[in-house]
């Protein structure tokens, strides 16, 4: 009987594929090569956004209910078939059927993958070991994107569609390590449950279990402001004068930052704690927001990557929050109801921060979002930093 720990493999392999992306290094200078303003382009992610919103509840009731290597694997052939896509277009609508495509492919990966990982571990009694896990595989899959930040640069030295066609390649090596993957029985006995009573159990849960819901919240609203300050990087790199050549060196070591700090999210968290954990978190992303906005100069790169640095223990350590809270029956849909309050929360700021980088400037975008993701950070975390003995 195969050991359901050789699934890991096949996760690193379906992470690195997702993460080792060519394309981002260079996408906004390839937006604007046809075309496309600042608003525009956070349009186009915020039509991302919401194709992941309409189907990440559903893809993460399939995981748990249909089984996580089935959403896996059509999460793995739609993630080919939106760079299949992307390869060939020219405009703004054709960009937006490719972005649907990716989005409902990134949702039926996003929380499947955390789960699969977590009951993988689970039916080996290893739970224990999930954060260490989680912090390995992001470190790896940060790993990929920071060289693939040198390789995509490399690519757009032909053109900046070179790299779309070399991301396709990359999609498609998930799709052979989705199949060998093998369900695990932890997970399995939860199959076919009903789909009224699953979603009650769901709200059920979610009601009762005070810790999960501040877990949720807290983690999706850091994830909304990674997200979104990524998409800042290379109008700040642009902006500062930095030359073409070395947005990928940059973009390569940001990603490397994230890696080297990702290994350690663990040992930070056990040092810390939950409530200052969470504390450290909100005001460390809050930081990089301003101080970014505040000092758009060749030095502030050194907030990039002072932002980098604590996202890279933010996110595999929220992610163990909810895990440590939540069922296997209901395991993928929760994180995946993470990732929708994320993508929700990106759809409906992004056009405004977009808009305020265009209209007004870039720094000051860049503070509102600090100051935005400060409030809404505070009052989801609140009931935990209110624990903290001062």
């Amino acid at each position: 009987m195969k050991s359901p720990l050789r699934n890991i493999p096949s996760l690193y392999v379906i992470k690195l594929s997702k993460w080792f992306n060519l394309v981002m290094p260079v996408v906004v200078l390839f937006y604007q090569d046809n075309g496309m303003g600042m608003q525009e382009i956070f349009i186009l992610k915020s039509i991302y956004s919401v194709a992941i919103v309409v189907m990440e509840v559903p893809s993460g009731w399939m995981a748990d209910v249909w089984g996580r290597k089935k959403t896996l694997l059509w999460g793995s052939l739609l993630g080919a078939a939106g760079f299949l896509v992307y390869s060939g277009s020219h405009l703004f609508w054709q960009f937006a059927i490719a972005e649907i495509i990716l989005g409902i492919g990134h949702s039926c990966i996003s929380g499947a993958d955390s789960a699969m990982l977590y009951d993988t571990l689970q039916a080996e009694k290893r739970e224990t070991d999930y954060l260490k896990q989680e912090s390995r595989i992001t470190s790896a899959g940060n790993f990929a994107e920071a060289f693939a930040g040198v390789a995509g640069g490399l690519l757009a030295a032909a053109s900046l569609r070179t790299p779309f066609y070399a991301q396709l390649v990359v999609a498609t090596a998930a799709i052979p390590a989705a199949f060998l993957l093998t369900e695990p029985k932890t997970h399995a006995r939860h199959l076919g449950i009903s789909p009224l009573h699953f979603f009650r159990s769901v709200g059920n849960t979610l009601r009762k279990n005070h810790d999960l819901r501040v877990a949720m919240l807290f983690s999706s609203v850091t994830g909304t402001a990674t997200l979104t300050f990524a998409w800042f990087v290379q109008p700040f790199l642009k902006e500062i004068g930095l030359p073409v050549a070395w947005f990928g060196l940059l973009w390569t070591l940001l990603n490397l930052t994230v890696a080297v700090s990702s290994v350690v999210a663990w040992k930070a968290e056990a040092w810390l704690g939950r409530q200052k954990g969470a504390f450290f978190i909100l005001v460390s992303i809050t930081l990089g927001f301003i101080l970014s906005g505040l000092f758009v100069a060749w030095w502030g790169i050194l907030f990039l990557f002072l932002f980098y640095l604590f996202r890279g223990i933010a996110t595999p350590v929220l992610k163990n929050y909810i895990n440590e809270h939540t069922d296997s029956s209901m395991r993928a849909t929760l994180l995946s109801m993470r990732d929708f309050i994320i993508r929700i929360n990106f759809a409906l700021t992004g056009p405004l921060l977009g808009w305020i980088t265009d209209q007004v400037s870039l720094g000051w975008a860049l503070a509102t979002a600090g100051l935005l993701y400060l409030l809404l950070g505070s009052i989801a975390v609140w009931p935990w930093l209110k624990k903290v003995k001062r």
